[in-house]
């Protein structure tokens, strides 16, 4: 059957159906229109909302499998010509015009080069930017030394910025800092350098498939169960004999343990069917765990996307308790809750102090998670139409049976007395705690700065996560999270896999000149506990501007005269 034909779109013409409420992205030079599938996507539709406007063919490569990337063909309206320059999705402040705001668009217009549409619509298309618009005519045509002038201002001197009204110049300069040193550090962010590094990455992608790495090991899988057995036959033996103690700590490392393949499986990394992997992941993490992962695919998917943006990334976004980027102080609004996230007396407090309280609260972070699964079921923020229907259905039966056997069973019939329930709850519900570490320390000592729409998917990845130095035998301890890296390059790689592929990704950075963060996993949390303090310092510097500011009679420079 001969190949559809496609009408050939100019950006001005994506960008009047953007501003008309349409969900347009790129993939592989296609124009896909997403919004009849918004509402039956099962990482949720945010995701694709983060994608709108973009060249999102890396992204959905990653995430997605052979099989469903065909079925996005349904979606294609159109085919574009030459390189696709990214806008900024409306989502996350874009701004677009409409096709009827142009005076005369004539046939000129509407086959117009795309480049030559680039000024007008793609700057425009956001909110002007004191750190952006001042970098981006440099941005587009010279490295990252000569584009942005090196910042004289460091940790220390930073906190000479005379302060305004607010203390807003002296959070652009630490953005700006910030902004600075990661230009430094990493590629340029002009086109021809993205290009080379995305061409590259996918050349490595072809050599991962071409060496079989996502072929999944299942003998590995052998292992996994007779581990989790061991630990949950243990747990059962020694609440048997009374020993609450022991018995919690086997079944909180047992969960430990469940987690990672509930991860392989919310990734499709077992099978790679999408409805056998989601039930095994239901049977894991809500059977078992009393975990939603319909929950964790639409907040994960989103993690992946949109790494380490404070706006956007939820993983990141953890207000009152804690923050690992000064951009929090300004009460900014989460896309992913749909809430602001308010930097209030509480969160001045809390940020004051966390460089302490940070492992006491990675304690309780499995009660948070019951809390963000339950709200995720029981409001059915996930597709109620379409193949994944019933998933939502299948994961409350499961909540049920994880409460009924642990709730009632273990805590209520097998353990007499409130003391030692509440101990058993308690301990089981910390004992998982690493696994919360390990998550966080693969992001929060990252760089958090927004480079704008044109760093390439890699680089942004490589970027924002770094991976932890272990020997091979302790990979069963850290369950593939050691390779957060090398994972969000290629997340459909079974987790068994991640470290044959280690070698070929510190090629590839090598090679394209992005460095590759790799620490051992005691100065991995060191340089996070150092991320947490350095934003306690930013945040006191701040309340000192705005003190001395409030005390002033001149609320433009705070001086008293």
């Amino acid at each position: 059957m001969a190949e559809k034909k496609y009408p050939l779109l100019s950006r001005r013409e994506i960008e009047g159906l953007i501003a008309d409420g349409r969900s347009i992205f790129i993939v592989d030079q296609y124009v896909l229109k997403a919004d009849p599938w918004l509402q039956y996507h099962p990482g949720g539709d945010k995701a694709i909302l983060h994608m709108v406007g973009r060249d999102a063919t890396d992204e959905v490569t990653a995430l997605h499998s052979s099989e469903a990337r065909q079925q996005m063909n349904r979606y294609r309206i159109g085919k574009i010509e030459g390189r696709w320059s990214n806008f900024i999705p409306p989502i996350q402040g874009g701004k677009f015009r409409h096709l009827s705001d142009d005076e005369d668009l004539g046939d000129d217009a509407r086959e117009c080069d795309p480049a030559s549409t680039e000024t007008s619509s793609g700057l425009s298309s956001r909110e002007p930017s004191p750190v952006f618009d001042a970098a981006e005519p440099a941005i587009r045509k010279r490295h990252a030394t000569d584009r942005v002038q090196p910042s004289s201002a460091s940790t220390s001197s930073v906190s000479s910025v005379e302060p305004d009204e607010d203390g807003m110049s002296y959070l652009d300069s630490i953005t700006k800092e910030k902004m600075t040193l990661d230009l430094e550090k990493y590629p340029s962010l002009d086109f021809a350098t993205q290009d080379a590094i995305v061409a590259k990455y996918r050349q490595l992608h072809q050599r991962v498939k071409a060496e079989g790495l996502y072929q999944c090991n299942y003998g590995a899988y052998v292992i996994e169960i007779i581990r989790y057995s061991m630990l949950f036959g243990l747990f059962l033996l020694f609440l048997h004999w009374g020993w609450y103690v022991p018995s919690a700590v086997s079944l909180g490392a047992f969960w430990h343990q469940l987690v990672f393949t509930a991860h392989d499986a919310g990734h499709m990394g077992i099978t790679h069917g999408f409805h056998t992997d989601t039930v095994i992941g239901i049977i894991i993490a809500d059977f078992l765990g009393g975990l939603s992962i319909g929950w964790w695919k639409h907040n994960h998917n989103v993690h992946h996307i949109v790494t380490n943006a404070p706006e956007h990334d939820p993983d990141i976004e953890h207000m009152p308790f804690m923050a690992v980027s000064h951009r929090f102080f300004q009460s900014m609004r989460s896309t992913y809750y749909d809430r602001v996230m308010e930097y209030d007396a509480a969160a001045k407090f809390m940020l004051k102090i966390q460089p302490y309280t940070y492992y006491v609260l990675l304690l309780f972070g499995r009660l948070n998670l019951y809390r963000l699964s339950w709200d995720y079921l029981l409001v059915g923020r996930g597709p109620r139409k379409g193949p994944a229907w019933w998933h939502r259905w299948l994961e409350i039966t499961g909540q049920v049976f994880f409460w009924t056997w642990y709730a009632y069973g273990v805590l209520y019939k097998s353990i007499p007395g409130n003391w030692d329930r509440f101990a058993f709850f308690l301990i089981s519900q910390m004992v998982p705690m690493p696994v919360h570490a390990q998550i966080c320390l693969s992001h929060f000592a990252m760089s958090t700065s927004d480079l704008g729409p044109h760093e390439s998917f890699p680089q942004k990845m490589l970027r924002t996560t770094m991976d932890v130095d272990c020997p091979q035998w302790l990979d069963f301890f850290h369950g593939g999270l050691q390779f957060q890296a090398i994972h969000h390059l290629f997340p459909r790689i079974p987790r068994h896999n991640l470290r044959r592929t280690q070698k070929l990704v510190q090629d590839f950075c090598d090679e394209v000149g992005i460095p590759y963060a790799l620490y051992g996993f005691v100065d991995g949390n060191k340089h996070v506990v150092s991320t947490l303090a350095e934003v306690s310092r930013q945040a006191a510097i701040l309340a000192k501007c705005q003190k001395a500011i409030a005390e002033s009679d001149d609320p433009i420079h705070g001086h008293h005269h």
